[in-house]
């Protein structure tokens, strides 16, 4: 039996599966869910970056008609565990560290009654310095926020996007904001930067960005006190880990505590459980179900955006443009608790290009601001504005082509990546050949606005099993335990159809919760396709190996005669000798002594991920009166090994161009030197509009994985790494500026101009 069947769905663009349900309203998120009995929580969120909390009066809050409960963090099961994460965050306790923080969480039989309460509850604090900067954290004289050391997770929910343990520590004994040093190094930078023929030298800041995502958080805890079992339903992209920590933070088993994934609104490596252990606290607390759904300004406030970056870059190069040296410093704002992001930021920014001679040295600070997290590519668009911006104004100052320079130096499999672990198989070179053909890039004239750049991300892996059932009525159900925030249950399908010899709409993805679904890795770090799809295919396979082996005694033929095709087990070169699908299932189901129900199960577990590689050319306007910027053309080039759905794929490729759009032009969170958030609401954060988005064409290269199922790569993450870097690169081919923070905003871009016109350098 062959292992490559003809590609007869795989490869072709198939819509949605659950678009229907999503575009009539039909599909269920967490907020949707309403349990008998349920009480609506409101969050009372610190109105200080630090503070000493010295009182908290509920009694006004009580009396308001409707109030069951006012939980403090005394009131909690999880009252004695030290927070050290916001994934582990409840209620605070005695101090709070960041604005936004919870304190208090009101429960009513109605949503406007908890809003009353909260509003009426008295909380008396006594403001503490606050640390709220990078520049003061890193002053010598600041107060250290954790003086007697920052609080080390147990587990990091999020470390499916960014983990990467690599690197020569650097920390020094004692108390400080700096909870890691590390360095990256290989050769010896600082000599071959000496001796280079061209150094290029720039120091890159970046913003805090939030997610963006349509849907705020939010979570339902129904709790039965008999059993002492919680069942969470919930917007999440990682079900397993939020049981896990959950329980954990409860003093209760696994086995008690039950996720159920809702559909995701939206969740891009944030929605890894903020809101679930309080919410569960809060149940069994007062033993009755408990809804938690922040609006948009607290969901701005508490949850985990991406860090802001300082990035100071030196590029060593000969004459021709070949790269000798990379010196680098990278400096995080993780906000009040350790997220340890530096090893992949410095993995990709010395691993991008082949150089011989690397130091990175990172800094990774903590300040009294929320908690960083994940943010789709967690880390990669900071530090490739700031390399695809040095590589470029590498190529200006020897006079040659951008693209060209970046050919010769590109990366390819089995090269060092910053932690000098080598390259697995890769595509960079490929997405560099098909721009340098487009003809956006090869018909571009001097000053005509376009800038290129290129990304990557690693893409990870982890273990998934699945479970492949044929019914008797012909459906192929498909069992799979991870959550679909990106279409790939559109992708699943295929893959089971393709297998099984049915039509797509034969095949029937369920995805179960924690109790009832197979075990899967978390949707994030560019990894459910690629590591879920292939127990699906396993599952199929196995599916596939009974129903043949049935059918063949049924039909009297030989098993390696037999084939599958449109739903119909059929005998090859002999017409009308066939049996459906769903007549094998049945037979062997209901014969005594026969081998019962068809159900396959597939397991995988990859032993290498497949890294995905993207060139994005960008064309811009650029208003030299106001600084005003304005994409005209967007071409967006991707490796995706295989694309098992290219309408899921090119939708994921456009997605993330456009956050990468919002990362240069718009988006920032903005904090005062008190660490009040100044930009809490839609009004103040400008996300990208339609009219701010030009067109995108998705390019997509077919560079087989190796072990990916059916050649496939993961492909969410790197969409959105080149966005930012493409766009300050088609500004400075416009106007001769070379810009150096992040969102380049109207008046940053004019006083660049300007500047250039006065013949200022702004490189630091």
């Amino acid at each position: 039996m062959t292992q490559q069947p003809p590609h007869r769905y795989l490869g072709k663009a198939r819509k949605s599966v659950d678009g229907i349900e999503k575009v009539t309203g039909r599909a269920r998120y967490a907020g949707d869910v309403y349990l008998p009995g349920m009480l609506h929580g409101k969050l009372a969120l610190s109105m200080y970056a630090h503070a000493r909390i010295v009182r908290i009066d509920t009694a006004a809050a009580k009396a308001i008609p409707g109030v069951v409960a006012v939980l403090t963090a005394h009131d909690l099961p999880v009252r004695q565990q030290q927070p050290s994460s916001r994934q582990t965050t409840t209620l605070a306790r005695d101090v709070v560290r960041y604005r936004g923080e919870p304190v208090a969480l009101v429960l009513a039989t109605h949503l406007a009654a908890a809003e009353d309460a909260v509003a009426a509850l008295q909380i008396d604090y006594e403001p503490l310095p606050a640390v709220a900067t990078v520049e003061a954290a890193l002053d010598p004289a600041a107060l250290v926020i954790w003086p007697q050391g920052a609080p080390q997770a147990d587990t990091d929910l999020t470390a499916a996007h960014a983990a990467v343990a690599r690197g020569e520590e650097q920390n020094g004994h004692g108390a400080s904001n700096v909870h890691e040093r590390k360095r990256f190094s290989r050769g010896d930078a600082r000599t071959a930067l000496a001796a280079a023929d061209v150094v290029v030298a720039g120091t890159y800041r970046t913003s805090i960005v939030h997610q963006g995502y349509l849907e705020p958080h939010a979570v339902v805890a129904d709790i039965d006190p008999i059993r002492k079992q919680i069942t969470l339903y919930t917007s999440t992209q990682g079900q397993f880990g939020v049981r896990d920590e959950v329980a954990r933070l409860l003093g209760l088993r696994p086995s008690q505590v039950t996720v159920v994934p809702m559909t995701v609104g939206g969740g891009f490596g944030a929605k890894y459980g903020i809101l679930e252990p309080l919410a569960a606290a809060a149940a069994m607390a007062v033993g009755r179900p408990v809804r938690i759904v922040l609006d948009r300004s607290e969901d701005f406030l508490t949850t985990t955006p991406s860090p802001a970056s300082t990035i100071t870059l030196k590029l060593g190069a000969t004459r021709e443009g070949i790269l000798t040296a990379l010196v680098a410093e990278i400096v995080i704002d993780n906000g009040v608790y350790p997220f340890t992001l530096g090893g992949i930021m410095s993995t990709l920014l010395g691993g991008y290009y082949r150089c011989p001679n690397v130091q990175i040295d990172v800094v990774e600070v903590l300040t009294h601001k929320p908690q960083a997290g994940a943010y789709r590519a967690p880390g990669a668009p900071q530090v490739t504005f700031a390399l695809e911006s040095s590589i470029d104004e590498l190529a200006h100052r020897l006079g040659l082509d951008p693209l060209e320079v970046r050919m010769r130096n590109a990366a390819t499999t089995g090269d060092p990546m910053g932690n000098n672990d080598p390259w697995p198989s890769m595509g960079l070179t490929k997405v560099l050949e098909v721009a340098a053909a487009h003809p956006l890039w090869r018909n571009r004239t001097t000053g005509s606005g376009i800038g290129m750049a290129i990304g990557g991300w690693p893409c990870g892996m982890s273990p998934a099993a699945a479970v492949c059932r044929v019914d008797t009525d012909g459906i192929v159900r498909v069992h799979v335990g991870s959550v679909d925030i990106s279409g790939v249950n559109s992708s699943f399908v295929l893959v089971a159809a393709e297998i099984l010899g049915v039509s797509p709409e034969q095949v029937e993805i369920v995805a179960g919760d924690t109790r009832s679904g197979p075990f899967a890795g978390p949707s994030g770090g560019s990894q459910i396709t690629y590591s879920v799809a292939g127990a699906v295919a396993a599952a199929a396979w196995e599916a596939r190996r009974q129903l043949l082996e049935i059918a063949a005694d049924m039909l009297e033929a030989r098993i390696d005669d037999l084939d599958i095709r449109e739903g119909e087990v059929l005998i090859r070169g002999v017409p009308g000798r066939s049996l459906p699908i769903g007549e094998v299932a049945r037979r062997a189901q209901e014969q005594s002594g026969g081998p019962g129900p068809i159900v396959g199960e597939g397991r995988t577990a990859p032993a290498e991920n497949a890294p995905g590689f993207v060139a994005h050319i960008v064309q811009v306007a650029v208003d030299r009166e106001t600084g005003r910027v304005q994409p005209l053309r967007y071409v967006a080039i991707q490796d995706v090994g295989f694309p098992l759905n290219p309408l899921m794929v090119e939708g994921q490729i456009h997605g993330g161009a456009v956050q990468g759009i919002g990362w240069g032009l718009h988006e920032a969170l903005r904090y005062d030197e008190r660490g009040e958030l100044l930009t809490a609401s839609l009004m103040d954060y400008t996300l990208p509009r339609a009219g701010d988005v030009p067109s995108i064409e998705a390019i997509l290269v077919t560079n087989p994985a190796p072990n990916g199922p059916f050649g496939a790569r993961g492909v969410g993450e790197p969409p959105i790494t080149a966005g930012a870097a493409a766009i300050a690169n088609a500004i400075r081919d416009a106007t001769g500026a070379r810009i150096y923070e992040l969102p380049m905003h109207d008046e940053i871009v004019f006083q660049a101009i300007r500047q250039v016109q006065e013949g200022e350098d702004i490189s630091s």
